[in-house]
């Protein structure tokens, strides 16, 4: 700074004559001519020119050291670069941006000199730009500093001219924006995972400003709420939803209108491509980084699924694909829970009819084995030689018509279950053979002596009674305690009518779809002969007759004359009923209550109209019978 003082002096004593002093001198302390004359006039005229150059010093001193304290206090390097690219000027923020100690270290330095050469050759061009161009440009680089510390510098270089126009230099203005670009790397890391997770989540995310036109929604949106996700973006929410009942709308009014959080809230949102499809909706005011409201948030979640499954969990009707609430088949279903995951020999019996393979495929699918093979061999069927055979499997030429060798069904469900079906009719010879699969593990191929391991989960089932076989001596007492680890014994149909009316609903089911038909219910007179008939073939039976009557009916309800012959001809219930007068009326009105539930298509008011009672009755015999509203 002390060095541009005395040029700035220097050029005050060199202004000669009366056109130099009349550039400098303000115009208040001119003097007129007839006092150029007057020696006391001359001597005050130049007390008062000396006095007003010493004042213009002062004047440009304060306005340098201004300046200098101004350009020492900007954060950015302030710096001048001659042609040759040496550093001719540079602010105090040069020296610390750089790393070195003083300004001294870095005056008469090329910027070749503290940058690496791909850096130095990247400056150069830039540059080279500017001078011929004459334009100033912007660069972003990296560079070790002195202290060893890598940064990133932005430049704005612009050219310095003459006089004459010519380009002698070129400006400088370097800023470090190391931080800068850190904090934007991490914020664009931070928006990219925001987004990843707007995309993932499973529910539908809609945001909303104060006039609700919506700011930005999911993909998510498309799959709950059937909207269009392009569609949507600048549009009034309300406008949107033409295809469901609107029921979100009121929660996220409630946002807007109150600025506060809307929890959870179930509804059922009528959406005309979800049939009955339960959502919950929780809206939460949307603020800005300074906390100021700019509008609302929508999240909605399916919870169809769920709701079926608490559903299921409250009425505990079906376990796989078994069917039953009545308080045995509750425990069987307790039981398979139990037995799911683990290895144990189980021994399902019960009556023709009764449904034990479709416990064993329960207790299969249920666990840890599900994604294996599920292999059944009917023990009944077959011959004692052919049973062998396909329980063990064979090899070449072991008995006539044993033309290669054959796997069996024991190695067909390695590290799945195999379903012994009818075990109680197998011979002696095939018991002891089983014996020793159960004790050991292990099998042998018929016409070898090579043990083979298997890791099989084994399960048999039965009609017959197998305790009274083994007391008359057809059936081993030593096999059958390795079989009845566990026994599971299912109840005839005539022991849990109660869910007959289940049954008879999920067989309506699956006949209307197979037949594509549209059947509604049963006539009264139908469910009173079921509750009526013995059902001596059981759940078969009753899935037999079902199938025979649709077949008959071309109408909505399944009446009396569609029935079968033996279910028709089967003489009225009398005293020696197998169930009380008490449960045969709540089995009557519980299946009386949900055929007109199916009747009416899930409408509470229909379904009250066609049971002959309100809608306050109705609501009371759901909860009665745990009937899900």
């Amino acid at each position: 700074m002390q060095k541009k003082i005395p040029v700035a002096r220097m050029a005050v004593k060199n202004k000669k004559g009366a056109q130099g002093q009349s550039q400098f001198k303000p115009a208040s302390t001119r003097v007129a001519p007839d006092r150029l004359t007057d020696p006391v006039g001359r001597d005050a005229a130049y007390r008062k020119k000396k006095e007003a150059t010493t004042d213009t010093v002062e004047g440009l001193r304060r306005i340098i050291d201004s300046y200098a304290t101004i350009i020492d206090r900007v954060e950015d390097c302030v710096g001048q670069v001659d042609l040759t690219g040496n550093i001719v000027f540079t602010n105090k923020a040069g020296v610390r941006i750089w790393g070195f100690k003083e300004e001294g270290d870095i005056i008469g330095l090329n910027f070749r000199q503290y940058m690496d050469p791909e850096t130095a050759d990247f400056v150069f061009k830039a540059y080279h730009r500017v001078f011929q161009t004459g334009r100033p440009d912007k660069i972003t680089y990296d560079i070790i500093r002195q202290d060893g510390a890598q940064r990133t510098i932005e430049d704005s270089v612009a050219p310095i001219r003459s006089e004459g126009k010519q380009i002698t230099g070129f400006q400088t203005v370097s800023r470090d924006v190391t931080e800068r670009l850190l904090k934007e790397k991490e914020l664009a890391a931070h928006r990219s995972r925001l987004e990843a997770i707007f995309r993932s989540v499973k529910d539908a995310i809609i945001t909303v400003d104060s006039e609700m036109n919506v700011i930005e929604a999911n993909m998510n949106t498309e799959t709950i709420c059937g909207l269009q996700t392009a569609a949507l973006l600048g549009k009034t929410f309300s406008e949107c939803l033409a295809q469901c009942n609107r029921s979100c709308i009121d929660v996220l009014r409630q946002t807007l209108d109150n600025r506060t959080t809307v929890k959870e809230y179930r509804i059922e949102c009528g959406h005309t491509q979800h049939q009955k499809q339960q959502v919950s909706v929780t809206s939460s005011p949307l603020l800005d980084p300074e906390g100021c409201f700019m509008g609302a948030v929508l999240v909605i979640r399916d919870m169809t699924l769920l709701t079926n499954l608490e559903r299921e969990l409250r009425e505990r009707n079906q376990f796989q694909n078994i069917i039953g609430r009545s308080k045995k088949m509750q425990e069987i279903f307790r039981l398979l829970e139990d037995l799911a995951d683990l290895d144990t020999t189980v021994l399902i019996t019960g009556e023709s009819g009764t449904g034990k393979e479709l416990v064993a495929r329960a207790l299969h699918y249920s666990g840890i084995r599900a994604f294996k093979p599920f292999v059944t061999v009917n023990c009944s069927a077959l011959t004692e030689s052919l049973l062998e055979s396909e329980l063990f499997g064979h090899v070449r030429g072991a008995f006539t018509g044993a033309i290669k060798d054959r796997q069996g069904r024991f190695q067909a469900a390695e590290e799945g279950t195999i379903l012994l079906d009818e075990i109680g009719d197998i011979s002696p010879v095939i018991q002891v053979k089983l014996l020793r699969v159960l004790q050991e593990k292990i099998i042998e191929r018929v016409g070898e002596s090579v043990s083979r391991p298997v890791n099989v989960r084994v399960i048999a089932s039965t009609n017959r009674n197998l305790r009274e076989k083994v007391r008359i001596g057809e059936f081993r007492e030593d096999l059958y305690y390795r079989l009845k680890v566990v026994e599971v014994a299912l109840p005839p149909l005539r022991e849990r009518l109660e869910d007959l009316p289940l049954l008879i609903d999920h067989f309506r089911q699956v006949f209307n779809k197979r037949f594509k038909k549209n059947v509604d219910g049963f006539s009264n007179e139908v469910l009173d002969r079921f509750m009526d008939y013995p059902w001596p073939g059981n759940i078969r039976e009753l899935e037999h007759v079902i199938e025979h009557a649709f077949i008959l009916c071309h109408g909505n309800i399944l009446t009396y004359e569609h029935l079968p012959t033996e279910i028709r001809a089967y003489p009225e219930a009398d005293d020696k009923k197998t169930v009380s007068d008490s449960t045969r009326r709540e089995s009557d009105l519980f299946a009386k209550t949900l055929d007109a539930l199916s009747r009416a298509g899930g409408n509470k008011a229909k379904a009250a109209r066609l049971l002959g009672i309100d809608r306050r009755t109705l609501y009371r015999r759901l909860d009665k019978y745990n009937i899900a509203r």
